[in-house]
């Protein structure tokens, strides 16, 4: 028998969601436990049965991780109903494991997504207290100042929201590159149209060490091992 373990990590670790999200989901009231609403404090053993609208949760194998190239106009959100979710796009797994996107990429943007059943590796990825570097490229509607350029890299203030400095460089008159250690909702769109930018193109090229490869939009492959545990590591 395993040891208990708490429902979100059930939930998880079964590649559902990250943690979070799973936690999302418990409090949403979706998730059964044995017949009843789940919650929080609920350790999960193998004598339990958890639901989630109506299919029940088994643990994966095995640990799946593949790059994925998202193009403009996918939405991250796992929205069956939502023709554009990345779920009608997520690649085929052996032994019907399934893959979930570690963070977001808003519908806009473009580039470098990883998705993984491995809710450990999504969760020190996406957590806010590991501030791991992901680096954009990005194109405006008007050419770059010295000022813009200076204000981007010491962090900006919009709706209540302070981010935090950052590494910028510029590529031509209208183009540069950012590298984040936070991921907050839109925030190089926000960043940029509080300083009176508009994002033309935004695409991801890089996840700590990992970085696009040579990938069609929409296209994916499997991660090695050596590049899982450089993402593992510190």
């Amino acid at each position: 028998m395993m040891p208990t373990i708490r429902l979100s990590k059930f939930i998880s670790d079964a590649g559902v969601c990250s943690r979070r999200q799973a936690s999302r989901l418990i409090e949403s009231g979706v998730v059964l436990v044995n017949g009843r609403q789940g919650k929080h404090s609920d350790r999960i053993n193998d004598d339990d049965s958890v639901f989630i609208e109506g299919k029940r949760l088994i643990l994966k194998k095995k640990n799946v991780n593949f790059i994925y190239h998202k193009p403009v106009g996918i939405d991250c959100v796992l929205n069956i109903e939502d023709k554009d979710s990345i779920i009608h796009y997520l690649p085929a797994c052996d032994a019907g494991e399934r893959v979930f996107p570690v963070g977001r990429l808003d519908k806009d943007s473009r580039g470098l997504m990883l998705l993984t059943n491995d809710g450990e590796l999504c969760q020190k990825l996406i957590h806010p207290d590991y501030y791991h570097e992901k680096e954009y490229w990005v194109r405006v509607d008007k050419p770059l100042s010295a000022l813009f350029i200076k204000k981007m890299a010491a962090g900006v203030s919009y709706k209540n929201v302070v981010t935090r400095p950052c590494i910028i460089e510029r590529i031509d008159d209208y183009s540069f590159k950012i590298i984040l250690t936070e991921g907050k909702n839109r925030q190089i769109r926000q960043m940029c149209q509080s300083l009176g930018y508009r994002v033309l193109d935004l695409y991801r090229h890089r996840l700590k060490c990992l970085v696009m490869r040579d990938l069609e939009e929409g296209g994916c492959s499997h991660l090695s091992e050596s590049d899982v545990q450089g993402l593992l590591d510190s």
